[in-house]
């Protein structure tokens, strides 16, 4: 018998849509994760990881989707193919078993390592456009989490002694955020 069709889909943000990846493909059983690529500690990853047996294929859309840098994407794919899992990346046309052959491996590392580049040139460019538009004025940051009169409300709840969990939660921030406000950043 032969093992389950189990597919992974990564998006970065919430309001990024799934459906594009693995759109059509009939899978036994698909995990999602809405994480950044660059964090190797993703919730839906990790249940793949301990859901997948010998004998399954995992289905991805493309190799950035799995990983974000040559190093993570070789360490996920050994993983897997080292307990007897399959993994195709539909994009780049490419499957890995483990007893892949020498050109096989070139290949991954080579498509990884065009990723990775091709996500360092994406930051690159990011970084330029927005120091351009700084010094035209026209880039501001992101708006404050908290107008005048809330940031009032929220120093007198933290100044009489409220938890701050308990504030953050209250005004719809992190706590982390929380603290930039209290260090005088935000």
């Amino acid at each position: 018998m032969s093992g389950q069709k189990v597919g992974y889909i990564r998006v970065s943000t919430l309001d990024q849509q799934t459906e594009r990846q693995l759109e059509g493909m009939i899978l036994d059983r698909v995990f999602t994760d809405k994480a950044s690529g660059k964090d190797t500690r993703r919730p839906e990853l990790e249940s793949l990881l301990g859901f997948v047996r010998s004998g399954d294929t995992v289905l991805v859309h493309s190799m950035d989707r799995l990983a974000r840098n040559l190093d993570d994407l070789r360490r996920i794919v050994k993983l897997l193919t080292n307990r007897g899992v399959r993994i195709e990346f539909v994009k780049e046309h490419l499957s890995f078993t483990g007893e892949d052959s020498p050109m096989a491996s070139l290949m991954l590392s080579v498509m990884g390592a065009f990723a990775e580049f091709e996500r360092s040139l994406i930051k690159e460019r990011q970084r330029e456009g927005i120091a351009l538009a700084k010094r035209k004025g026209a880039y501001k940051g992101r708006k404050k989490a908290l107008s005048g009169e809330a940031l009032k409300m929220f120093c007198e709840r933290v100044a009489a002694g409220a938890s701050k969990t308990e504030v953050a939660r209250e005004f719809g921030i992190s706590r982390q955020t929380l603290y930039q406000y209290l260090q005088g950043r935000e």
